[in-house]
């Protein structure tokens, strides 16, 4: 179990406040910048190919490098990690702007490179803000802090996606995408005023990349419980990330809308996620967690599979935006709930190559389905994905019903805290 000191940290709730607002403040503007790329795509193309095609690259460098980069993670200084992604990020953000000026569209392929390498930043930030607050909270407060940086999370998805829209009719996307460079001097800005432990003492000190990715790997089947939710959380990444990429197209092409109302369907996912990761942020103690999180999985099925049965008329589109604001609530409570779990199952100085390899395993997936979705999408109409995609969320929560040391993990683990403390 991590053994929590808030080792030269005087003040630790300052200090853990003043980083998630150092990542809601850089998170916003990265999240307006891909939605405008994601949007000037469903524009340009229409097509689910195109779309699938971009949730594609934007998957693989976290399929592909995330159980290499753990080992990275537990030996560097976290702080500087997440200043030089975020600076990769801007970087490339500028060189995108700068051929968007050159004529009256983007180059396809480079609209496609900096989608790849936004999402390599991504894989490198992710599990490292994830083996950073196990360091920086109390344990007994990591369900409740998860809760709060999936609050913050979600309020990115909330304003990103109707203050992108806005900017979107306004600007020209290639000054538009410039956001990320004021993104980065701002987060960079704060994260310097941040401590974050140094476990790296603890660790080995030379980076082996296969060899951390098999010590994760191990690792992580060392609890089997937990090891059957993570292949189950696989295939629900499978079934459902193609639904997740049509979002756009399943407005602008099925309901007949506009980008406008495009935005809509994110903020009110959003603002279902805010409200589900409030609860959790507020609630310190759960006796369960498995609970809840095997209920977001029948909610999500519901939800989404009852949005492929919709008609596609205006009163279709305005259910189907109610249904997904109960999808986006019960959402957290399965990425939280998860999150904690795992940061109370580990010590904090190999949580980075737990997490590099959990979260590669939980994305590859992705990809595969989406192979399949865009020209599947294509050819028998992106609703039907949806329907799909729902009944998938639920056969997922039957499965770890079925399933006693996945049903039961949360439970075991609390007992084996328990005694460990005695």
């Amino acid at each position: 179990m991590p053994n929590f000191e808030l080792s030269g940290i005087q003040n630790w709730k300052r200090n853990i406040y003043i980083f998630l607002t150092g990542q809601f403040l850089s998170g916003i503007t990265s999240m307006i910048v891909q939605y405008s790329i994601i949007w000037y795509l469903t524009m340009q193309t229409k097509s689910a190919t195109i779309l699938s095609v971009a949730s594609i690259l934007g998957m693989l460098p976290m399929i592909l490098l995330s159980p290499f980069v753990g080992g990275l993670i537990d030996r560097s200084n976290k702080r500087a990690l997440l200043i030089i992604t975020d600076a990769i990020v801007a970087i490339f953000a500028v060189f995108l702007s700068i051929a968007g000026s050159w004529g009256s569209s983007f180059p396809l392929w480079l609209v496609f490179v900096s989608l790849f390498m936004r999402a390599v930043a991504q894989t490198f930030q992710q599990p490292t803000i994830q083996s950073a607050l196990p360091t920086m909270v109390p344990t007994d407060e990591l369900t409740r802090f998860n809760g709060q940086l999936g609050m913050i999370q979600s309020a990115n998805f909330i304003i990103a996606p109707a203050l992108g829209a806005f900017l979107f009719s306004i600007i020209s996307i290639q000054y538009l995408i410039l956001l990320d460079v004021i993104g980065f001097i701002i987060g960079a800005g704060l994260l310097l005023l941040v401590k974050i432990p140094d476990n790296s003492a603890n660790a080995v000190t030379e980076v082996h990349a296969g060899q951390d990715a098999i010590f994760g790997l191990k690792k992580l089947r060392t609890r089997p419980g937990l090891w059957r939710i993570t292949l189950i959380g696989t295939l629900f990444t499978l079934l459902f990330m193609p639904v997740g990429s049509m979002y756009p197209l399943m407005t602008v092409q099925y309901f007949h809308g506009t980008i406008a109302q495009a935005g809509i369907v994110e903020v009110v996912w959003s603002v279902g996620m805010l409200f589900g990761g409030a609860i959790i942020g507020i609630r310190k103690n759960w006796n369960n967690r498995m609970i809840p999180l095997i209920i977001a999985f029948f909610i999500v099925g519901i939800t989404i599979g009852g949005s492929g049965l919709l008609p596609g008329t205006t009163l279709g589109f305005w259910i189907f935006i109610g249904l997904n604001g109960i999808a986006g609530f019960s959402v957290p409570f399965f990425n939280t709930m998860l999150m904690a779990m795992i940061q109370q199952s580990y010590p904090p100085e190999i949580l980075g190559r737990i997490m590099g390899v959990f979260g590669s395993l939980m994305s590859i997936g992705g990809p595969i389905g989406l192979i399949f979705a865009g020209p599947l999408g294509d050819q028998i109409g992106v609703q039907n994905l949806f329907l799909i995609g729902g009944i998938g969320s639920i056969l997922c929560g039957i499965l770890i019903l079925f399933l006693p040391s996945a049903r039961r993990y949360d439970l075991d683990l609390q007992n084996e805290i328990n005694v460990s403390e005695k």
